[in-house]
């Protein structure tokens, strides 16, 4: 990618994409906008005066692979696109279009998991530290994380609700690096900037799929804390 590529923004890329394929498509296109993005967008474009052949074949390229990532996420989750990814384009470029991804798209990390048994995922991380079972557990489905609670010792169950609660930030480095560890122990089983998470909220939809004792356990834990 070349430097003027790098220091346009996403707005502009987008029209210079449109520009690049042409009205047909780029009305296709405008279907699938809000009344609010296609006027950005048209006024975007209506700016451009010219489009240098390098900046739209780098543009297409870019649009190219982050439409393949897409495709490798939903086939077998972020672990798995950035595997293919860096195999196709290096490191530095695959974790580039995973990141834009990540924040931009709003791909949830461990969406793998969220299609797997949350018996599977309690054998893996059943004795993982607190604060990386409240981690994996504040982006799975609520569904799955209160069976998952349900099943951990009572004397941790209270602890983990807890850092849930206070969950913040974490980075993606660190959510990288437990999700790659996951996926790779569910590999067998499974078909297969700061992302925020947890709170009272999380808490509060995790408890509701645990079973009755469980929750009033948790709740009593908690207001002696």
């Amino acid at each position: 990618m070349s430097k003027k590529d790098k220091e346009l923004t996403g707005k502009q890329k987008a029209a210079l994409l449109l520009i690049s394929l042409g009205p047909e498509v780029s009305a296709s296109v405008y279907k699938h906008l809000t009344e609010e993005e296609i006027e950005r967008l048209t006024l975007e474009i209506s700016s451009v005066k010219k489009v240098e052949s390098n900046v739209k074949e780098e543009i297409i390229e870019e649009f190219h692979n982050i439409a393949l990532a897409q495709d490798y996420i939903t086939q077998g989750g972020i672990g798995y696109a950035k595997t293919v990814l860096e195999k196709a384009l290096g490191v530095e470029q695959a974790q580039t279009i995973i990141n834009r991804l990540t924040s931009s798209l709003q791909v949830r990390p461990f969406d793998f998991a969220r299609r797997a048994d949350p018996s599977q995922i309690f054998n893996f991380i059943q004795n993982e530290h607190p604060q990386t079972i409240a981690l994996i557990l504040s982006y799975l489905e609520a569904g799955q994380a209160g069976v998952i609670l349900s099943s951990l010792p009572q004397e941790v169950q209270a602890d983990i609700a807890k850092r849930i609660a206070v969950m913040e930030s974490t980075s993606p480095e660190v959510i990288s690096e437990i999700e790659s560890v996951l996926e790779r122990k569910l590999s067998s089983t499974v078909t297969q900037d700061y992302t925020e998470t947890g709170g009272i909220d999380a808490v509060v939809e995790v408890l509701n799929g645990v079973d009755r004792q469980t929750e009033k356990t948790i709740l009593d834990a908690l207001e002696i804390q």
